[in-house]
């Protein structure tokens, strides 16, 4: 069975992203941004929200295009819907908890999470997050979006991995164990 891991960058105070959506505090570069961007190579498959998916716009991502060029994407939305898109981006409308499952059970690598904090609140009250890799920035928001949403549920997490880089960001790397 295929694992899902939520990768996500947080602010100390557990913040994805400010208020307005914006990355804006995050250190942009350095060593922690460098073996990011070498560990997406580890997944096949990216899943996320349409407003995480919206956000790539500003980055020069178009309607309808992969993110990442070498992964499968699966965009869970109501309301987006593409004209021409790549045999790589589906939108997932209908059915996404049994969707989401039949993934899991698939061939494949570890499913990439890439957000945003409501899809992995939804995730994680369903039980489906398996992984956390919590790139802790040295940075306080105050507000901004939560890393689960408005989720509630109480998990357990078991530390497997922890890395300090020169930047002062720290890589948490957790099982989750679900009570």
């Amino acid at each position: 069975m295929r694992k899902i891991a939520y990768h996500v960058a947080t602010s100390l105070d557990h913040y994805i992203a400010q208020e307005d959506g914006s990355a804006n505090g995050f250190l942009p570069e350095g060593d922690h941004v460098t073996e990011y961007l070498a560990s997406l190579q580890e997944y096949d498959t990216v899943i996320m929200g349409r407003r995480t998916y919206e956000f790539g716009y500003q980055y020069g991502i178009q309607p309808g295009q992969p993110a990442y060029p070498h992964m499968q994407h699966y965009l869970f939305s109501q309301s987006l819907k593409f004209e021409d898109p790549s045999p790589q981006v589906q939108v997932i409308a209908e059915d996404q908890l049994n969707f989401i499952r039949s993934l899991k059970d698939g061939e494949g690598t570890t499913i990439y999470l890439c957000g945003g904090g409501a899809f992995a609140g939804w995730l994680l009250d369903n039980e489906l997050i398996d992984e956390l890799k919590i790139k802790l920035n040295p940075v306080i928001f105050g507000s901004g979006i939560p890393l689960f949403g408005q989720n509630r549920k109480a998990v357990d997490l078991k530390l497997t991995a922890s890395k300090t880089y020169r930047s002062g960001v720290l890589l948490l790397t957790y099982d989750v164990i679900y009570l």
